[in-house]
């Protein structure tokens, strides 16, 4: 049995239900509406997030409808939110497979993020999920303030450690905390279960940013994907800006340039990432990274014993240990 199906055993009937709750929520009565929809479903990715939403929940209470709301919640305003990046982003590949953009153009792709935000919206309005739509909204309004401030900085690149970690907190943590805070709030958990599966999917979503910084100055033969990806879009990561703030001032404003003016250059970007390797970034982010495990694994140490448990530990060591 491989490690997914490990993870996904205590609740492989609950995804089944889930995806159902999914599949119908995504539905529409617009031909044109149903066919992309029908398509985003057959490109979903690992089913993480669903999966941090269903082991929270059985680790906090009992699964129930509420809860297979509160995953579609999340995977609906996620998705959006991932339709809209293509379009800004001007990405034609999501997973492997054809952006909505790249085969409908930005204004279907633009059309449909928002049908899917609506839908998300309404499922828990209509269902009086009111908590679980306020935990979620919360989580949308940080992932937008996240990007933004790292557009802001990355004109300037002038990224301090604590800035770099309240982007990523806003960026992507907000969202694997939402799901576990989501998912303990659907079985009726009290405020201090909440928080604590908040707290949790918090870490772990931090740690989950930082592995995929890494990623961006590892071999690519071995993860399966080129490098150098985050200094041609003049991103700031947390190995890039520990090789800054190790360099005299004269190395600092070379490699700003090289960052900054230079980023379309694979030679120039090649040149950033090993000098990134030989400065030990690396290994300091791959440091921060456990830390921030240490601290979401801490969470879970006075929880009852449960297979569930287990699995949700399996999940976080599944998703820092990823190849790509």
């Amino acid at each position: 049995m491989s490690e997914v199906d490990l993870i996904k055993a205590p609740i492989k009937d609950d995804l089944k239900r889930f995806e159902k709750v999914f599949r119908d929520a995504m539905r529409s009565r617009i031909p044109l509406l149903d066919k992309v929809t029908n398509y985003i479903t057959r490109s979903k990715g690992k089913q993480m997030r669903p999966m941090f939403v269903l082991l929270s929940a059985s680790i906090a209470g009992q699964i129930n409808e509420s809860t297979y709301r509160a995953a579609t919640l999340i995977e609906l305003l996620h998705t959006a939110t991932l339709v809209h990046d293509d379009v800004v982003d001007d990405s034609n590949e999501r997973r492997g497979f054809f952006s909505i953009n790249a085969l409908w153009k930005n204004k279907i792709a633009v059309l449909v993020g928002d049908y899917l935000l609506s839908q998300g919206m309404m499922l828990s309005l209509e269902n009086n999920d009111f908590e679980l739509l306020r935990i979620v909204s919360q989580a949308v309004k940080e992932m937008s303030e996240g990007e933004l401030l790292q557009i802001e900085k990355a004109r300037r690149l002038d990224v301090e450690e604590s800035v770099y970690f309240d982007i990523i907190q806003k960026k992507t943590a907000s969202l694997i905390a939402s799901c576990c805070a989501v998912g303990a709030a659907s079985t009726g958990a009290d405020s201090e279960m909440i928080n604590k599966m908040k707290i949790f999917g918090t870490y772990v979503g931090i740690a989950f940013q930082i592995k995929d910084d890494i990623f961006d100055f590892e071999d690519s033969r071995q993860i399966g994907k080129p490098t150098g990806i985050d200094i041609k879009e003049r991103k700031m990561t947390l190995p890039l800006i520990y090789l800054l703030n190790n360099s005299s001032k004269s190395d600092k404003r070379t490699i700003i340039n090289l960052v900054k003016n230079h980023h379309d250059n694979p030679r120039k970007v090649k040149e950033v990432v090993e000098m990134v390797r030989g400065s030990g970034g690396i290994e300091y982010a791959t440091q921060k990274m456990q830390e921030n495990i240490d601290l979401a694994l801490r969470q879970l140490d006075d929880l009852p014993p449960s297979e569930s448990l287990n699995a949700l530990r399996l999940l976080v060591d599944y998703s820092i240990h990823r190849k790509k």
